[in-house]
């Protein structure tokens, strides 16, 4: 005798609510991937709900055969659906007001350590991090396929072979883009990245000497070929319509936009993509990331990137912290 109406219902609900517990256990790592592939929040959310209901339609289709391997077949389907929707972002992008920076990810200065926390979800989130702003805004500049090839191998460690399975791609294609991405990236941005204690001092100092006016303090700070690179998307007074080059013209646009914004202005210290920076606040509204990316030796500043795009600050939570 076949089951009751009521014995379907129940026996989908329940495969429905497995399949669910399964995504939410990969879903960091699924965030972390989505996210360095497309450097918005919004569009990564957008492609993970995409993922749980192509998840959640394939695991409680009738007959459906099991899925071996969960986690790889959730990579798969995130991945390619980042892809998928990178032709509409470049769209977006060709109307753009101004340059565009990344979406920032901002964190606590020091995180709380959950010592019973899942491992597997604690690593990808250290990962999501580990790809500073100014690293994001290079992978900018690859194609679609080297920018998921360089994530998935140099980021997250996949094996080219794996790599080849989760694109659809031969092993010596994804070698072959692979090849051509690293070349790139080391090209224009060598992999150093300051000791965190050493950016936060500078980020103070800076902070220091531009809501101070110290102009003096600030051109000993930046280094001769800075570029200040600010986002605003149209929507705010401290956006440009174009990167900002040289000591002299940065310092001196950078005090300017610290007089203006003075009153009722105040600075939050957290971490931006795993990089200590400063948030400036107007009362309890989020006004602008600040993130300061440093020469080989950390003694000067090499760029500024200022985020004041309200649409990619709407999740920035005036939390407690320290502040100036």
């Amino acid at each position: 005798m076949s089951e009751t109406p009521a014995a379907d219902h129940h026996t989908h609900e329940g495969a429905a609510d497995a399949a669910t517990s399964v995504f939410v256990d990969n879903r960091e790592l699924l965030f972390s991937l989505v996210y360095n592939m497309l450097s918005s929040v919004a569009d990564t959310e957008d492609v993970l709900q995409e993922a749980w209901l192509a998840w959640v339609a394939r695991s409680t289709a009738p007959d459906a055969e099991p899925i071996e391997n969960p986690r790889a077949y959730l990579v798969r389907i995130a991945v390619n659906g980042a892809l998928a929707r990178q032709a509409a972002i470049k769209r977006r992008r060709e109307t753009y007001v101004g340059p565009w920076l990344p979406e920032p990810l901002v964190t606590s200065l020091t995180e709380p350590k959950d010592p019973v926390a899942a491992g597997d979800a604690a690593e990808a989130v250290e990962r999501a991090e580990s790809v500073s702003l100014a690293l994001l805004v290079v992978l900018e500049t690859l194609t679609p396929l080297e920018r998921a090839v360089f994530v998935l191998h140099e980021v997250f460690g996949y094996q080219h072979a794996e790599t080849a399975e989760i694109l659809g791609r031969t092993p010596a294609a994804v070698r072959q883009l692979a090849h051509r991405a690293r070349e790139h990236v080391q090209a224009r941005r060598p992999r150093y990245r300051a000791d965190p204690r050493l950016r936060q001092q500078v980020t103070e100092r800076f902070v220091s000497a531009a809501f101070g006016g110290d102009l003096e303090e600030l051109l000993q700070m930046l280094a001769p070929d800075v570029t200040l690179w600010s986002d605003g998307g149209g929507k705010s007074s401290a956006g440009g319509p174009r990167p900002i080059h040289g000591r002299d013209k940065v310092a001196r646009v950078l005090l300017a936009g610290a007089r203006k914004a003075a009153d009722n202005t105040r600075v939050s210290y957290r971490q931006v993509n795993g990089d200590p920076s400063a948030l400036v606040f107007h009362g309890d509204m989020p006004f602008a990331v600040m993130v300061l990316d440093l020469t080989e030796d950390g003694a000067q500043v090499s760029d500024i990137y200022n985020i004041s795009n309200p649409d990619k600050l709407s999740g920035v939570e005036a939390e407690e912290g320290p502040a100036s």
